[in-house]
């Protein structure tokens, strides 16, 4: 374990998409940068492939590699979580409380899946017909009931934002539904979608697109539902409905399926520390990612607190702004680079059809690829292809090994014109 006594020119805490990426986009830029990144994890997961091995797509060993064979080589690997920070002093407390001090710290660790916010749910989570593609153990067991179901109810959820990638308990639904379809038994099976939310996504120009496909497959759609208790023995889920502000009452469902997408939060050792702003996430400034109180500490991915989508994409904007503006405060220039916003969800209307949801701050619209080639707005097969070939292909390597293709970093100046 490192000295106490050595101080880190830069270290990452997290080795997720975000990590990985900000580190490689660092190393690209200068490749003899002394690079920390801590993290307990063997296994690092392509998370925005659960979703495909939950509708029989995707094998799930095909989303995990060995955690050691994707960090960058010339990256210094400490495999231990952390529990606090103390910024003032510099320095990040490990579990087995070493102190790892820094001169600059990029804090990427993800967000914190809260099963324990719903009454019952872990306790029945991979059995009695609850499922929830969010983690690489269950995923398999979505399809291996999606397969099983010939009749009665299936309930898909949805929680308060933010979540990453809101439109991931829409995806699970339209590819079992058109799997059913497909089976010719969607007519003996209901299917229901209970959102915490009001709007069935939050960028409205992609909404005709998605309503069309919840009426193909004749979905119940109940909104300012929140689930807060699943009895998977008697299956039967409990939801907070919003009646009238700051009303709720309490409603329940039978279901034989339940797919559960949980309520989501910052990790706790973020929550409660100096860097969380009032509602526990990473408090950064949403243009440059640097942190609003501590100028020696940035963010990346879903940890923070900046109003775009929750997403790898957004991430792989977001990785070489970091990389430039931690450059450019090394070296004391005055050029700072800037994040617009970006993300994307490839929204899973069908097997073999895609909505591709691009968007920027404020929901503008920011699609990657022209509109005669690929219009986001409606389902394409060209979109699909982007999910199931080119994706994962640009992940593994591109993303991850500092490959910047269509996301360069922009300056500051340039995004705010």
């Amino acid at each position: 374990m490192d000295s106490n006594n050595l101080v880190h020119p830069l270290v990452i805490v997290g080795a997720g998409s975000a990590g990985i990426s900000v580190a490689s986009s660092l190393l690209k830029r200068q490749s003899d940068l002394k690079i920390t990144i801590i993290d307990p994890a063997g296994d690092h997961y392509y998370q925005p492939g659960f979703t495909m091995v939950g509708g029989g797509i995707f094998n799930v060993e095909e989303t995990r590699r060995n955690m050691g064979a994707v960090i960058p080589g010339k990256v210094n690997w400490i495999q231990a979580a952390v529990t606090s920070f103390d910024p003032g002093n510099n320095a990040v407390v490990l579990s087995d409380e070493n102190v790892i001090t820094y001169e600059r710290l990029i804090v990427c660790p993800g967000l914190k899946l809260n099963w324990d916010a719903v009454e019952g749910l872990e306790e029945t989570l991979g059995k009695n017909g609850v499922t929830s593609n969010y983690l690489p153990e269950y995923a398999p067991y979505t399809w291996e009931l999606v397969q099983n179901l010939g009749s009665g109810k299936a309930v898909f959820t949805q929680p308060p934002m933010p979540i990453k990638c809101a439109g991931a308990p829409q995806k699970v639904l339209y590819l079992s539904a058109d799997q059913w379809q497909k089976k010719g038994v969607l007519k003996d099976i209901a299917v229901h979608f209970y959102n915490a939310g009001g709007v069935l996504f939050g960028v409205a120009d992609y909404v005709p697109a998605l309503q069309s496909y919840m009426d193909k497959y004749a979905v119940g759609l109940h909104y300012s539902h929140n689930l807060v208790k699943v009895d998977g023995e008697s299956k039967t889920a409990w939801f907070s409905k919003t009646v009238s502000e700051g009303k709720t009452e309490l409603v329940s469902t039978e279901f034989d399926m339940l797919h559960v997408c949980p309520p989501q939060c910052a990790p706790d050792f973020i929550r409660n520390s100096p860097l969380a702003d009032d509602a526990g996430w990473l408090d950064v400034d949403p243009n440059t990612l640097q942190h609003k109180s501590f100028s020696n500490i940035w963010g990346v991915g879903d940890v923070m607190n900046t109003p775009n989508a929750k997403t790898a994409a957004a991430i792989r904007k977001q990785a070489p702004v970091v990389a430039c503006n931690v450059l450019q405060d090394m070296k004391q220039e005055i050029d700072v680079f800037g994040y617009d916003g970006y993300g994307a969800c490839p929204l899973t209307v069908e097997r073999g059809k895609i909505v591709l949801a691009e968007f920027k701050y404020g929901g503008k619209l920011a699609p990657t690829l022209p509109a005669w080639l690929l219009n986001g707005t409606r389902p394409t097969w060209l979109a699909w292809f982007l999910k199931k070939i080119v994706m994962p292909w640009l992940y593994w390597q591109g993303m991850l090994k500092g490959k910047e293709t269509l996301v360069s970093p922009r300056r500051l100046a340039d995004i705010q014109e």
